[in-house]
């Protein structure tokens, strides 16, 4: 395995960036990157020289103070300021794992020699990433366009030598962080601060955690839910193959192939059934998790565009000599995506919880809340309760951030995506659908022990025994928040 990789123009795929982040990957700066930001730096520092021409951002005001010239001994302090006044975020701390992908985000998109960034900035930014140094950010503050400036900005502070980090697992300010590790801070050139400022990347950083993470969960749903199948003793003709050929969607045969993989060998699956047709929560689990499966391919393809553009204004050909202003800042092709993205993860724990309810309602010879001598013990009752709040939570979270706008900065940025609205709903969505699954799976496999000697699927069992040695069956009750947040951990090993 490659200990490092190289940042260049090849496309960064969604389960590239995976692996960098699980293995630990460090980055460097390839040969043809180094060449692109060097060039590009050049031509931008021979038009700050020559200072004839105004250009946005360079020697401008900014936002609508666009018509407003700065002069060439200023253009430092035009730079700092700007990362000092848009560093106005406010409420709960982003959390490190989005803030190390708006790292390598960032670094990414500068390194195609478009915004006019130094090499030096881009090392540090590469320093930051390599020694784990993350600045401390937070998640209210960006409109999701002219970029995620409030996060961007608080990203951008330690580089200056301000703000706080999260080093060694201590919040510490910048300056000291950068002083152990030998570190200086830069001074900022013409444009700079707003290359770092401008682009995407606190919203992207959002949408490929979520991204990534929702195919994880997916995964597991499908596991869980064959699990399910037998504790609920489930015909499985409704995952016949020909049933879906003849509706052809993609996602919907997955997933009953999936179905079929995982029950193949399992003595349950194989019983006379009680019952004609099972309700819609176990019958239509092709529809429905295949509808997401579909969802999360289609967002992902966005994301991986985004991933491997650049997002910052004004752009510098330096091949054509030319500087252009535009909107390539502005995220509306996030917002869209990750407001799907939330309502497709919101669904499949919707049904989750639905399967759940069906699993503890003392019915197919399951005992009331899949506890013996229920009565004086309740069970998993208030662990579906559990379940029910955070359905409802996460359909109040599915309000569209995407169809809502507000003027800001005199009216010369009036319309905006919110998609940083949208990636925060969308990351909460997601974390709450891990609990889903979690409890679901609690239950499936409790339920499975009233099934007994008869067995599922040898797959399944393995894991099922493997989960046992760390959460015993219910047998009476116990306190089930320990068990829902070790079967969440448990599962984050199941491969």
């Amino acid at each position: 395995m490659n200990s490092q990789h190289e940042i260049s123009s090849e496309v960064l795929t969604l389960s590239t960036i995976e692996n960098i982040i699980k293995n630990n990957i460090k980055l460097v700066l390839s040969e043809s990157a180094f060449e692109k930001i060097t060039l590009c730096r050049a031509f931008l520092d021979d038009i700050v020289e020559k200072n004839d021409t105004l250009h946005y951002g360079i020697n401008t005001g900014f936002g609508s103070l666009c018509d407003i010239a700065i002069s060439k001994d200023e253009i430092a302090d035009l730079q700092l300021n700007l990362i000092m006044s848009h560093a106005c975020g406010v409420g709960e701390e982003v959390p490190q794992e989005i803030i190390q992908l708006m790292l390598l985000l960032k670094i990414q998109s500068l390194s195609y020699g478009f915004s006019g960034i130094s090499i030096d900035v881009i090392n540090l930014l590469l320093a930051f990433y390599n020694k784990e140094i993350y600045p401390v950010i937070y998640q209210l503050g960006s409109l999701g366009a002219s970029g995620d400036l409030a996060p961007l900005a608080h990203l951008s502070l330690p580089l200056v030598g301000l703000g706080e980090v999260w080093y060694k697992g201590q919040k510490v300010s910048a300056s000291i962080a950068l002083q152990q590790e030998g570190l200086k801070p830069i001074k900022l050139k013409a444009k700079e601060g707003l290359a770092l400022l401008n682009g995407t990347q606190f919203s992207l950083a959002y949408a490929v955690w979520c991204s990534l993470e929702s195919n994880r969960l997916y995964n597991l749903s499908n596991m869980t839910t064959a699990i399910s199948l037998d504790g609920f003793s489930c015909q499985l003709s409704p995952f016949d193959d020909r049933l879906h050929q003849i509706r052809s969607h993609e996602g919907q045969i997955d997933v009953a192939a999936t179905i079929r993989q995982w029950l193949y060998d399992s003595e349950i699956a194989q019983n006379k059934k009680m019952s004609v047709q099972d309700p819609y929560a176990f019958r239509c689990v092709p529809q429905v998790h295949g509808a997401t499966y579909q969802a999360l391919a289609h967002i992902e393809s966005i994301i991986t565009t985004e991933v491997n553009s650049v997002t910052d204004n004004p752009i510098v050909f330096a091949d054509d000599q030319e500087i252009i202003s535009g909107g390539n800042f502005h995220a509306q092709l996030l917002a869209l995506p990750l407001d799907y993205l939330a309502i497709a993860m919101a669904e499949m724990g919707n049904i989750s919880e639905r399967r759940l309810y069906q699993l503890i309602g003392g019915k197919r010879n399951l005992p009331p809340f899949l506890i013996d001598d229920a009565g004086l013990n309740s069970g998993l009752m208030i662990a579906q309760y559990t379940a029910a709040s955070i359905v409802s939570q996460n359909k109040q979270y599915c309000t569209p951030a995407s169809v809502d706008s507000i003027v800001s900065c005199n009216g010369q940025e009036d319309h905006v995506s919110m998609a940083a609205n949208a990636a925060t709903k969308a990351y909460k969505v997601v974390k709450n659908v891990e609990i889903l699954i979690a409890i679901e799976f609690m239950a499936a496999v409790q339920a499975l022990e009233f099934r007994k000697p008869q067995k599922t699927a040898s797959k399944l069992e393995n894991i099922i025994e493997s989960y046992r040695k760390k959460i015993p069956k219910l047998v009476k009750d116990r306190i089930l928040s320990t068990d829902i947040e070790l079967t969440k951990l448990f599962l984050r090993t199941v491969e």
